[in-house]
């Protein structure tokens, strides 16, 4: 895990956040989802670029580190 991510299940209820806020991981990769700006969640979430690329590359290795399991046709 990188140094800007902490999961602390005193915080948000154990997921992940951006260290040193209440900001979850969920929140940022949404937020860019929904169309916001960098510069906007930055403004909105008091948050760095760093923690933005840090939650978007915890979010990549979630998803790397994935099984996936084919759909039956």
């Amino acid at each position: 895990m990188n140094d800007r991510i902490i999961i602390d299940p005193d915080i948000q209820h154990g997921k992940p956040v951006i260290k040193g806020t209440r900001v979850p991981v969920v929140r940022i990769i949404g937020g860019l989802a929904g169309g916001m700006t960098k510069e906007e969640i930055i403004r909105e979430y008091e948050v760095s670029e760093e923690d933005i690329r840090a939650a978007l590359t915890y979010a990549g290795e979630l998803i790397e580190e994935e099984e996936f399991h084919p759909l039956p046709k």
